[in-house]
């Protein structure tokens, strides 16, 4: 038993647990964030009224959905940068255990 502890710790398989259920939370938050605030306010810079995950052009009978790629490239920087400066501003890398 007391090795299993001990592979827990080292391993830190409590933090990353606990790592995935926050991560769950703050990436709903992060997405409502984006599709109901950050989106709309691009897609009326960009002149697409009606939402940029549907701003799209035809070429050549193709459909290219450049609206739903950038509204994903601007979740995913969002997301990067939250996960960054929270670790950066928690100061989670002193939680693991040395070797």
């Amino acid at each position: 038993m007391k090795s299993f502890i001990e592979f827990i710790r080292e391993r830190g398989v409590i933090g990353l647990a606990i790592g995935f259920i926050l991560g769950g939370a703050v990436s709903g938050l992060v997405n409502s964030f984006i599709s109901d605030i950050v989106n709309p306010l691009v897609g009326l810079i960009l002149g697409h009224v009606e939402g940029l995950k549907e701003a799209s052009i035809v070429f050549l009978g193709a459909k290219i959905a450049w609206g739903n790629f950038l509204s994903t490239l601007i979740n995913f920087v969002i997301m990067t940068a939250v996960v960054f400066f929270g670790f950066k501003v928690l100061r989670l890398e002193k939680l693991d255990k040395q070797k």
